[in-house]
């Protein structure tokens, strides 16, 4: 078990995704700061995880969240006018949230965490489901006029589903929480094949958005 620094957002970070953040509430500069001050010491990773009951602004905004979340490592930052920041974070590992730290002292919440493994599952039948979604998010951004850049490795691909596909919260954290690389590529096809039938239905396509500077 670990302890992490958290940052509770109204979306979902997948391992290797980037996240651009506006910073300006008082308790997450704090976090900021902390992180550009300890980076000697240790490297500057924060955790962002889902807000499933509640929003991101305000002291009592949060009322829960979900489970399983992602490490964010902050690659970039900059002073903006008055006390706000530009920061962009990569994800990491997946972990899990086992407690909130009341005992940490800090404005913003640090939690009890465990980091999470990447288990395969049934490896001869990843090779396969990874060419299946390769192909369908292909297709699918084909019809939208897209050209994504997808992973090469095959337990990447199905976290980059949402880069191409526009996917809810809730089906972001299905992604993220999937136990092995196994079932999130079969998810993953699920979840494009719906998407086009939608699209073919409706006789359009949306494109996957791009994403906005959380306010935090």
């Amino acid at each position: 078990m670990a302890t992490l620094p958290l940052f509770p957002l109204g979306t979902v970070l997948m391992p290797g995704a980037r996240l651009p953040l506006q910073i300006f509430e008082p308790r997450y500069v704090q976090l900021l700061k902390d992180l550009l001050d300890g980076q000697d010491e240790r490297l500057p990773v924060f955790g962002v995880i889902a807000i499933r009951e509640g929003f991101e602004v305000g002291d009592d905004g949060v009322r829960a969240l979900h489970p399983v979340g992602c490490g964010a490592l902050l690659v970039q930052a900059a002073a903006l006018e008055g006390e706000r920041f530009l920061a962009v974070s990569e994800g990491t590992d997946r972990f899990r949230l086992d407690a909130i730290d009341e005992s940490a002292g800090t404005p913003y919440t640090t939690a009890r965490i465990t980091w999470l493994p990447e288990p395969d599952g049934d490896v001869p039948a990843i090779t396969v489901l990874a060419a299946r979604l390769r192909a369908e998010l292909t297709a699918f951004a084909a019809a939208t006029g897209a050209e994504p850049e997808l992973p090469t490795e095959d337990r990447s691909l199905a976290y980059a589903v949402p880069d191409t596909v526009s996917l809810d919260v809730a089906d972001r954290q299905r992604l993220l929480a999937s136990s092995d690389t196994e079932s999130r590529l079969r998810l993953g096809i699920r979840l494009v094949r719906r998407e086009r039938e939608f699209a073919s239905a409706l006789g359009a396509v949306g494109r996957a958005p791009i994403p906005p500077f959380s306010l935090n």
